[in-house]
């Protein structure tokens, strides 16, 4: 019976008690929960509450804490939930009061930096993988937990690099100081394979030359991968032989390899021009000059110096060919491939053989007769031009005119697209890459896309600063970017989103995350958490109906930042 009084008792000073509870107006927890009809004084061991069920869960060492440490007051209401209130910024304020990004309740260390740091503004790759942390934040030898706000190009931190380097030097060659350009972030050295330098690979003669040998004037946009485009001049007075007054090919590749001093050399079309590894000549000779008698000019060749035994023989082997010469020339005019059979030197006429043309059966152009073949590509490739799909030479409007695009080489390849800028401009980076079809095309020159998006969807997905896909970006690339490069960019804000380069909130900010704390999100933003304090906010919007102090109110009721033309003021009636 004296339980049951006890029991009634606590009941009814609890419902005394509540109106004035030490806790504060909002608090609503049954006194029992923590109380005892022993006294106020509470027994840990024996209390019910549970405080996961408030805004602010216990895990880790908040387990252990002292309640006091948290709660100054028995207003529990007035214990904030941001670790910055509790623990000194440490840091500086350097890297935010976001504590969590970093650290956990369990413990203040932390073991993966590296996969924070892929969310920061410099994601770790390469050799910044292994690097120590104090050999770029050099702010930290002055205190150890400093993170100074750093530059994210590669020319902040090695601009040391870039004035001592001699091999080539990168100050007098006027190079770029935007190391990407040339240097891989993956790789661990500056050198060699790590050179992104794979549409050309620098071998033999080419591995140690100069860079502005082939790029001057700091120009690496307009060079050819064309051997000729660069060693014309060596072509030209090359005397043995004389490859300009021979008509070598100046595709320098069909002979030559990248070895140093143009040897080894293989001129493997010599029996295109005259057989000498087959036919009846075929090891009837030594040395070159066994044929080519005038030193230094392989133009000029000589058949009767081997036949001169034979020119009665010759003689009377001709006796009925019209116009008959016992010379090299006519030996040769009469006799392009060295056989007694024929006699007809295609190179000489209007129409030399070159490319594919070398292989073709005569019957394929002279199915009606050798008189009166035309010569131009239209006559005899108006089949192919209208059955090619890729692309619809019709349907494009391409002209009948072969050669402007095509050589004479087999399979209509390499081709080139001069009047591209007819059909859709090459500008900027575009131009970069004219010669280099595939990379857009890909072989495909009919699904196209001439969106900005339609090539550059992995560009837009991958960006993490800012993550387009986080904060909504517009997938029209040219809303923000140019065609140079990605970089510089610009980004209208104000006009958007919400003016943060003019009114009130203009030069009150620094960088992105002051609002956008959620550096995987920059949907989400924040009014309340760095600037605008609850205090003061709360004196402004004495006397508003339906304030609120959060983010999503104080955007609500001023989506232009202006304190003018507030929304839902009461006025206060007069006494």
């Amino acid at each position: 019976m004296r339980k049951l009084s006890s029991i009634i008792l606590l009941v009814v000073l609890c419902s005394n008690v509540f109106a004035q509870s030490p806790h504060g107006k909002e608090f609503n927890k049954n006194c029992s929960d923590c109380h005892t009809t022993e006294g106020w004084k509470i027994d840990l061991k024996k209390l019910s509450f549970n405080h996961d069920q408030t805004q602010f869960a216990l895990v880790g060492q908040h387990q252990q804490v002292n309640c006091r440490s948290c709660h100054k007051s028995l207003v529990f209401t007035d214990a904030e939930t941001d670790c910055i209130t509790c623990h000194t910024d440490i840091h500086y304020q350097t890297v935010g009061f976001e504590c969590g990004r970093c650290h956990t309740p369990k413990s203040w260390i932390v073991e993966n930096i590296t996969e924070i740091h892929q969310l920061g503004r410099f994601p770790l790759v390469g050799a910044h993988v292994t690097t120590d942390c104090y050999d770029c934040h050099t702010s930290l030898s002055e205190s150890l937990l400093r993170f100074e706000l750093l530059g994210v190009e590669c020319y902040d931190c090695h601009k040391d690099k870039y004035l001592a380097t001699t091999q080539p030097d990168h100050v007098q060659g006027n190079y770029s100081t935007n190391c990407e350009e040339c240097h891989l972030m993956t790789s661990f050295d500056w050198t060699g394979a790590n050179l992104n330098h794979s549409f050309f690979p620098l071998t033999a003669g080419h591995a140690s030359i100069d860079c502005i040998t082939c790029h001057p004037g700091n120009d690496y946009s307009s060079a050819s991968v064309e051997c000729v485009s660069c060693h014309q001049p060596d072509y030209n007075a090359t005397t043995n032989p004389n490859h300009a007054g021979i008509g070598f090919s100046t595709n320098c590749s069909e002979c030559h390899t990248t070895s140093p001093g143009w040897k080894p050399a293989e001129y493997t079309e010599h029996d295109v021009l005259f057989p000498i590894y087959s036919g009846k000549h075929n090891g009837e000779w030594n040395t070159c000059a066994e044929c080519h008698t005038t030193t230094g000019n392989y133009g000029l060749f000589s058949c009767i110096d081997c036949h001169e035994h034979n020119q009665g023989e010759t003689d009377d082997q001709h006796n009925e060919v019209g116009g008959y010469s016992y010379n090299s020339l006519a030996c040769y005019e009469c006799h392009p491939t060295g056989s007694g059979e024929g006699g007809f030197n295609h190179n000489a006429s209007d129409f030399p053989l070159t490319g594919a043309h070398i292989t073709t059966e005569c019957n394929g152009c002279h199915a009606s007769g050798f008189a009166g073949t035309p010569t131009i590509c239209f006559a005899c490739h108006e089949n192919d031009f209208n059955q090619t799909a890729n692309p619809n030479h019709n349907t494009v409007g391409i002209a009948t005119d072969c050669e402007t695009c095509h050589s004479t080489d087999p399979e209509w390849k390499p081709a080139l697209f001069p009047n591209h800028n007819e059909t859709y401009p090459l500008l900027g980076a575009h131009a970069t890459i004219a010669t280099n079809c595939f990379t857009c095309h890909e072989d495909n020159y009919v699904n196209t896309p001439n969106l900005c998006y339609g090539c550059h969807a992995d560009n837009y997905n991958q960006t993490i600063d800012p993550n387009h896909i986080a904060a909504q970006f517009s997938m029209s690339c040219e809303t923000c970017h140019n065609e140079n490069a990605w970089t510089p960019a610009t980004f209208d804000h104000d006009g958007q989103f919400f003016p943060v380069y003019s009114g009130k909130h203009e030069g009150e900010w620094d960088v992105c995350s002051d609002c956008h704390t959620n550096p995987g999100n920059y949907a989400v933003y924040t009014c309340t958490s760095n600037c605008h304090q609850q205090g003061e906010t709360d004196q402004d919007h004495d006397g508003v109906g339906g304030y609120s102090y959060n983010s999503e109110a104080c955007f609500e009721c001023h989506p232009n930042g202006e304190s003018e033309g507030k929304m839902f003021r009461l006025t206060k009636p007069k006494i």
